[in-house]
């Protein structure tokens, strides 16, 4: 039986996580909210969707709903989250799950109280490359010892130009608890976590934007016998590969997300060798499915282990998240609480 599930927030995101997740008929979805009536009748009519709340109340009472996606602005996620959970309703929660950790431990033992799962949407980490990527590390038979990793993802972003132009989007504002760290840095850290666990210490040089926030900046993670650079930024733009430095040789990826390539360099021959397999839907915006497909299979097979594992890997990113807002001097009104 399909997991029926409701949205809340109607942008591009919404619009890929849905598509990905009705591709194998794990998902169905089933009710759409939004504050506004006639955004909830647009959004909805995309989908063929005809169950539309303007009320948060009303569509956690929806009883022919499992669970909700939720993609509204950062400084929602908890709020929202967790009348969802109270009402016994799974939720997918995109990131940066919530605004601080305290925020974040208050979900996940909402979650156990009711009996549902709380998982945050990393889908970089469930694409079949990453994990490909995971299984080489871990097995060392092509790096042996880690030496280092370079991690990158710097995007320019067009909200950026209205930063430049005196305005405060949502993304690049304080109050919504925005900024280049947590909406683009959080996935290579994500990346390092889910590779190599919880750092010992981490730093950041960050650049401020006009608005509060950080705009990008260099972070370095501390792990034992190596360190993790991370070049992250909304405010400019890089080409650079992510590379992973081992006694053994070096792998080279093309990005931290929608994985393509995979290749190894090895310093004995000289050699390099494409490793990756292709990706599951070369036309997709963003890849998804696999994310879709395995939250659905935890939902549904009632995975506790999985679900801590996951639970794990998104407590250590917003420790190492908050931590590097607060070095850059970002702080949000959800800080203070």
């Amino acid at each position: 039986m399909a997991i029926t599930f409701g949205t809340i927030g109607t942008g591009w995101i919404t619009e890929a996580f849905i598509k990905a997740a009705s591709k194998k008929g794990q998902w169905q979805l089933h009710a759409v909210y939004s504050r506004k009536q006639e955004q909830a009748e647009a959004f909805g009519a995309k989908f063929g969707c005809k169950n539309l709340y303007t009320s948060l109340d009303g569509l956690a009472a929806d009883k022919d709903m499992q669970a909700v996606y939720i993609a509204s602005p950062n400084s929602h996620h908890h709020a929202h989250a967790k009348q969802l959970l109270q009402a016994g309703k799974h939720v997918i929660l995109e990131k940066p799950a919530t605004s601080t950790p305290a925020e974040l431990d208050d979900l996940f033992q909402t979650a156990k109280q009711h009996n549902v799962f709380l998982i945050e949407a990393f889908r970089h980490i469930q694409e079949a490359n990453y994990k490909l990527l995971r299984s080489l590390i871990v097995d060392q038979q092509r790096l042996g010892p880690i030496y280092g990793a370079s991690l990158t993802y710097a995007s320019y972003s067009s909200r950026y130009n209205n930063v430049l132009a005196g305005e405060v989007p949502n993304i690049f504002s304080l109050d919504f608890s925005g900024g280049s760290l947590v909406d683009i840095g959080v996935y290579p850290i994500t990346f390092a976590v889910a590779l190599f666990g919880a750092p010992k210490a981490q730093s950041y040089v960050p650049f401020i934007c006009a608005t509060g926030v950080d705009g990008g900046g260099v972070v370095l993670l501390q792990y034992d016998g190596f360190g993790v650079q991370i070049n992250q930024s909304k405010g400019y733009q890089s080409f650079a590969p992510c590379e992973v430095y081992g006694e053994k040789g070096t792998i080279s990826v093309n990005a931290t997300t929608d994985i393509k390539s995979v290749v190894h360099w090895d310093p004995r021959t000289k050699k390099s060798e494409e490793l990756a397999g292709p990706l599951r839907d070369e036309k997709a915006q963003v890849n998804m499915e696999e994310e879709a497909e395995e939250f659905a299979r935890i939902v549904g097979e009632k995975d506790v282990k999985a679900a801590e594992d996951l639970e794990r890997i998104s407590k250590i990113v917003i420790g190492v998240t908050s931590d590097l807002r607060r070095q850059g001097g970002v702080r949000y009104p959800a800080d203070k609480a």
